[in-house]
């Protein structure tokens, strides 16, 4: 009876990562060419499902502890496998590949004036990495903190805040892993996503970078401050 339970929650992990990978892959396919409603929509059924991930995660840890000490050690090992890969797609892991360095840098005029070193509006981040995620990023660290689907990104008396931590004045860098770097600096180089940035005078300089070590993703994840938010949203 234990085995055929072990079994079928080992199935059930490894079903659920499929499901997760398949549907990530498919929103890289597609052109971001869609209205508001459609990408909160999007954006909502991202977080339910890192919600139903780590609800997953949570639970076949636990069984991995009941388990640990009985027989099935095939079982429990192919279970500690699932359970690790799971967590490595959540971005609750380390991760290590080839990807891009982003540079953000004010442009400065020539001018003999005080110049006030510009900004990052969040609106405008969250475009930047809905643009990466679009041509093919698989991971997204900005500084030190690492972007997964729930990371919140908004403003805070006047800053922009990721994982509800202030991001530096540019200079600022992002690190993205992905399948085809290349690839994705040459779509970056032309999108549209530059001239947004050039309008807050920030450049966006890309550059190919094979050893790139991005952070686990560190801090509780508040899905009750995910669902006020975009409750606060909808009655707007």
């Amino acid at each position: 009876m234990k085995r055929t339970v072990l079994i079928a929650l080992t199935a059930l992990v490894v079903g659920l990562l499929g499901a997760i990978l398949f549907q990530s892959n498919q929103a890289h396919q597609e052109r971001d060419s869609r209205d508001t409603w459609e990408i909160r929509t999007e954006i909502r059924e991202k977080q339910e499902i890192q919600e139903s991930l780590l609800q997953q995660i949570r639970e076949a840890e636990q069984r991995l502890d009941e388990y640990q000490h009985q027989n099935n050690q095939e079982q429990v090992e192919l279970l500690k496998e699932s359970v690790e890969t799971l967590r490595k797609r959540a971005g609750l892991t380390e991760v290590q590949g080839e990807g891009i360095k982003i540079t953000i840098e004010p442009i400065m005029a020539n001018s003999d004036r005080v110049q006030k070193y510009p900004e990052i509006p969040p609106e405008l981040l969250q475009r930047l990495f809905n643009e990466l995620n679009t041509y093919g990023a698989k991971d997204i660290a900005i500084e030190n903190e690492r972007i997964i689907q729930t990371s919140p990104i908004r403003d805070v008396n006047g800053q922009t805040y990721v994982n509800n931590r202030p991001i530096p004045a540019v200079p600022v860098e992002i690190f993205v892993l992905a399948e085809d770097a290349r690839e994705l600096i040459e779509y970056m180089e032309v999108s549209k996503v530059n001239d947004y940035f050039a309008v807050e005078n920030l450049g966006i300089h890309y550059q190919l970078d094979f050893h790139i070590t991005l952070p686990a993703y560190q801090q509780r994840i508040d899905f009750e401050y995910i669902r006020s938010a975009e409750t606060e949203e909808g009655g707007n």
